[in-house]
């Protein structure tokens, strides 16, 4: 039987390995402690690693785990050790894009706090529940941006092609900006 491939966290983290943003979509950590432990123990085994152009993948507990750097933040996506690496490393490359499209390129720790509001919508736009929903940067930001600045009419009310002309345009003004 066919599953749909499910990520079971997804993590932002500093460069000491201090939660920025993160979001689990499974029980595996009930614990907030559990939680904790695993971010600190997948940040020590992966912090001497250079992941600064591509995503690099390691198997962790069980867990596929691909993470990225960027200046002082660390993205990681997890999932179960029988998930597609490519369909991981897309869900990570597209919150990574994303991000750097939200913060206009200053992707950093700072930039990342001041705008986390932006960064958990995103996390919203692409997983819910585990699921993945969308991988492509330029339509999550644009879903982002415009559940950020147009409060009038929410997505659900809007028809997919109004959704996407708003994403399109806001996206094209944040890149103009």
């Amino acid at each position: 039987m066919e599953t749909c491939p499910l990520v079971k966290n997804i993590l932002l983290l500093d460069s000491e390995g201090k939660r920025v943003a993160v979001k689990y979509y499974s029980d595996d950590w009930p614990t907030l402690s559990a939680k904790l432990a695993f971010e600190k123990s997948v940040f020590t085994k992966t912090q001497k690693t250079n992941a600064r152009t591509e995503a690099e993948v390691t198997m962790f507990d069980n867990y596929i785990v691909v993470y990225k750097f960027i200046q002082d933040l660390h993205f990681f996506v997890t999932g179960g050790d029988d998930e597609n690496e490519l369909i991981l490393a897309t869900v990570l490359q597209g919150f990574f894009d994303a991000v750097g499209l939200l913060l206009r390129g200053n992707v950093d720790k700072l930039s990342a706090l001041e705008n986390l509001d932006l960064i958990l919508l995103c996390l919203d736009e692409i997983v819910d529940g585990g699921i993945v929903l969308e991988t492509e940067a330029g339509i999550i930001a644009g879903k982002v941006a415009s559940q950020g600045t147009d409060g009038s009419t929410s997505l659900s009310e809007q028809t997919i092609s109004q959704a996407l002309a708003t994403a399109r345009e806001h996206l094209a003004r944040s890149l103009l900006k």
